[in-house]
């Protein structure tokens, strides 16, 4: 399970908890499991929060909770870096356009993790590149993210046409049985002709499923804050510029810097060019949250994977001989390699300075 401060699903621990505050409605799956879609009978669990705290709308003007009656409404907790939420939008998506003229609102309350996604810009440009039509509510304060005692990205309620919280989900997977949901409130809601087909989704790039089965790397954060097994010898110099090595040998999960590093609290900066990181890893996808320190300016990359060019191993924002350029503050997909997967050593060097480095990230 997954905090405000932690955003790490590794193996089935992925497919979310949904045993929480909101206390009965973790039967929710087991019912699903027994009975066929109309016969559930879902719990009350509160009414929808106020959402009037939103600092900005994007896709639509402000919406309320009172405005809201009458229709069956979706809240998607997320914050844009965030890999398990990613891999659960092609669903969001799909359930907003094909619901929507039965009256169903989706709605994304965005809260931010890190202190560059609360930068309006940024989550702007991101909504456009991910394609998201629907309404996203602006939290930056984190006051409907409290109102709903949340503690999950991703996090996914279903409220009644009433205005009473029916249904949670915690984290990635159980798709069907929250579209059942969505169809069995429509339906309570007077809505005829919903069916229970189910939506057809085919998630590529970073939207593409984990592969849980060979998956044996959680997330890490790169600041002093959050890390784990940091490995260069003489360990972080926190808020300091040093300079750092690679060991000779790292073991699987563990994380190493070469050259000039400030290892600050949430990021890592990296002050004059050459700079590399490395890093043991067993997983078919790796991705670092990363962008230029300043507005404006890009740094150029290039990754190996076991001392070697990439190649068929390329993520999608690097080319086969293991070329990229970060331009923004965003989640990067560096590698995704073919089966077998096996423990792997990473390693991204940095030709120009000026890269912050946040967070690592597998799939």
């Amino acid at each position: 399970m997954l905090n405000h401060d932690r955003r790490d699903f590794l193996g089935t621990a992925a497919t979310a908890i949904a045993a929480t505050q909101l206390g009965g409605l973790g039967s929710v799956k087991a019912l699903v499991l027994q009975m066929t879609p109309a016969a559930v009978q879902l719990p009350v669990a509160g009414d929808l929060p106020s959402l009037a705290s939103a600092t900005e709308w994007l896709n639509s003007p402000p919406l309320t909770a009172a405005g809201l009656r009458g229709k069956v409404v979706l809240i998607d907790f997320c914050t844009y870096t965030c890999i398990n939420w990613l891999r659960t939008l092609p669903y969001v998506r799909a359930w907003a356009a094909k619901y929507r003229d039965q009256g169903l609102v989706a709605i994304g309350v965005h809260t931010p993790e890190f202190a560059f996604e609360q930068d309006i810009t940024n989550v702007r440009r991101a909504v456009k590149d991910m394609k998201v039509d629907y309404p996203i509510a602006i939290d930056n304060d984190y006051a409907i993210w409290r109102g709903f005692n949340n503690q999950y990205w991703p996090a996914l309620y279903l409220i009644d046409g009433q205005g009473h919280i029916r249904h949670h989900y915690f984290g990635e997977g159980e798709y069907e049985q929250s579209e059942r949901m969505i169809q069995q409130l429509l339906a309570e809601a007077g809505v005829r002709g919903v069916g229970h087909e189910l939506v057809a989704v085919d998630a590529r790039g970073i939207e593409a499923a984990a592969d849980w089965d060979s998956l044996q790397s959680g997330e890490n954060y790169v600041g002093y804050d959050r890390t784990e097994n940091f490995a260069s010898p003489g360990g972080a110099a926190s808020d300091t510029r040093r300079v750092y090595a690679v060991p000779t040998r790292l073991r699987l999960n563990e994380w190493a810097l070469s050259g000039d590093w400030t290892v600050g609290k949430q990021a890592t900066l990296l002050n004059q060019a050459n700079g590399r990181i490395a890093y043991r890893f067993h997983a078919r996808d790796l991705h670092l949250v990363m962008g230029p320190a300043a507005r404006g300016r890009s740094v150029r990359f290039h990754v190996l994977i076991d001392g070697q060019p990439v190649g068929a191993a390329h993520g999608g924002d690097v080319d086969d001989q293991g070329n990229g350029t970060v331009t923004e503050q965003r989640l990067y997909q560096l590698i995704r390699q073919p089966k077998p997967i096996a423990d792997r050593q990473f390693e991204i060097a940095f030709l120009d300075p000026g890269i912050e480095a946040f967070c690592f990230t597998f799939g």
